[in-house]
């Protein structure tokens, strides 16, 4: 049996499952501190199923902790912005285009070294040691530990930065170090940014992670514990310490996946509908479409992978006009059951929309009992002609696909939608979220780019699935299970005509508890 949660910013999640199948589920609230809220969720699954902790043999948990943290400017630890790329490049330092109120919150120093490759192998300059020496003493004085550094196409050859990292690492022991190479992808200055906002959250990585881990320890849980990321997959512990900015977006990432298992359904349309917002992506063999333009993360442009999402302010919460001829996007959001009409309220929100048309039997109805049949119609056509409108933008090639809708405020939808092939309202679907959690896996993902003239193709793609599966290991897969799921090649223009980029995302079931015994998970289980 395995324990799915889903820490979101108004509800936490939690189901058992075993197996294929959902034994207990809740919905509570997120609390402040956060423990407080997954310690009362698993006192209701475990207390209603009746099962004993020493059958659990897996806690998986998602989290919007890192990627809220960004987005208000807090727990942000100050960084360090290495950059080896000069003589190229010094015009446009690291952080330059980011808002100002986050370069504040972060408190950054910046420092440009020579150094670097282009894409085709040539050294951009050598390594100045007096330009290392003079930055180390500099970091030593400012007493900076948390230390971003980006090399000029390290996805290629990251010696560069492993190489300053190791001079660092001599001086300042304790430094928390990433290295852009280990998860951002070919592009410098958005590999830069990601590398910067992961630095700043690592002091905060290991308060979060500690935290989750002493909220199980308190209800007894001792197993391996698993964070999931934004591409569907897990991290260790251990791994989400190094590589917080990971989870972002892994909420809508977990929906998309519970869907899918709820359903079995591998190509659709998933509508999640929460209290302020929907969150509408597309499922394509199983797992979420991914993004393919840059991603901004609280202002700043990064090149993450991220699931290919459309949010628009359509929720529970949502406030309706007097007439209904317009929705959101501002929302009472948590404040619904104080400020909801049917909750004895003044604000007049697509919940009270639903009693009192008869298709939900919450609160006082007698409080929307005044609201007319033409407002209740004109809400109710506007609210499905949002979803219409912004389904029909996601579908792939504007062909017809069926629409699966999760979450809470699922019940919004009672007429039907046009732009759906069929409709589909699985079983648990309140909670898609934290099976989306439960049932994931352990993925890796590597780029390289190559010059079929110099490397042949099938040997090209052989090295980069080696790496990408080295580093679904690395983060706890069971290497007899990996499997390949998506291999992406796209041609580099202005270069020559044979440069290709490839990039290989593979995938495979969690290591057995044996294996979780070795040095690298050991710390990863309570």
């Amino acid at each position: 049996m395995r324990i799915g949660i889903d820490v979101g910013g108004t509800h936490t999640d939690a189901v058992i499952m075993q197996g294929d199948n959902v034994l207990v589920s809740t919905k509570a609230l997120t609390s402040a501190d956060v423990i407080s809220g997954i310690t009362n969720a698993l006192d209701v699954i475990l207390g209603e199923s009746g099962i004993s902790q020493d059958k659990i043999e897996t806690v998986m948990i998602g989290t919007t902790q890192f990627t809220n943290a960004i987005i208000e400017r807090r727990e942000l630890a100050q960084v360090a912005a290495v950059r080896i790329g000069l003589p190229s490049g010094n015009g446009m330092p690291p952080m330059l285009d980011w808002p100002q109120d986050l370069k504040d919150a972060l408190d950054s120093e910046c420092f440009m070294l020579h150094g670097g490759y282009l894409y085709d192998g040539w050294s951009l300059a050598d390594i100045d040691e007096v330009e290392i020496t003079n930055m180390i003493n500099s970091m030593l004085k400012s007493g900076v530990k948390n230390i971003a550094i980006a090399s000029a196409f390290s996805p290629i050859n990251s010696a560069p930065e492993e190489q300053v990292a190791a001079k660092i690492r001599q001086a300042i022991p304790d430094a928390k170090i990433t290295l852009s190479h280990s998860f951002g992808r070919l592009g410098l200055m958005e590999r830069e940014n990601a590398a910067i906002l992961n630095t700043t959250l690592l002091p905060f990585a290991d308060k979060v992670v500690s935290s989750f881990l002493g909220a199980l320890k308190k209800r007894d849980l001792h197993c391996p514990v698993y964070i999931s990321q934004n591409d569907g997959t897990l991290m260790s512990a251990d791994f989400v310490r190094s590589f917080p900015a990971l989870t972002f977006a892994s909420g809508p990432t977990n929906s998309l996946r519970g869907a899918y298992k709820l359903t079995g359904l591998k190509d659709a349309i998933v509508v999640d509908i929460g209290g302020t917002t929907s969150d509408i992506g597309v499922l394509q063999n199983g797992f979420p479409r991914e993004s393919n333009v840059i991603i901004k993360v609280g202002g700043v442009r990064t090149n993450f992978r991220m699931p290919d999402i459309l949010a628009i302010g359509l929720g529970g919460g949502s406030i309706v006009s007097a007439d209904g001829s317009s929705i959101g996007p501002r929302s009472v959001g948590h404040r619904l059951v104080t400020e909801g009409l049917v909750f004895g309220g003044k604000t007049l929100t697509t919940t009270d929309i639903l009693v009192a048309s008869g298709g939900a039997d919450v609160g006082d109805k007698s409080k929307v009992a005044h609201i007319s049949a033409e407002t209740i119609r004109k809400a109710k056509a506007t609210l499905h002609a949002m979803l219409d409108k912004n389904i029909d933008m996601m579908k792939p090639g504007g062909k017809s696909m069926p629409v699966i809708l999760v979450g809470g405020g699922a019940i919004l939808v009672t007429d039907g939608l046009n732009a759906a092939s069929e409709i589909h309202r699985p079983e648990h679907a309140g909670v898609a979220n934290a099976i989306g959690a439960a049932i994931a896996q352990i993925g890796g993902e590597a780029e390289q780019m190559v010059s079929y003239r110099t490397l042949a193709r099938e040997e090209a793609i052989k090295q980069v699935t080696k790496d990408a599966m080295q580093r679904a290991i690395d983060a706890g897969a069971a290497a007899e299970t990996l499997r390949t799921v998506d291999i992406e090649e796209t041609p580099v223009p202005y270069m020559d005509e044979s440069s290709t980029c490839i990039r290989v995302k593979v995938i495979g079931e969690l290591a057995s508890s044996s294996a979780n015994s070795s040095d690298n998970t050991q710390e990863s289980t309570i």
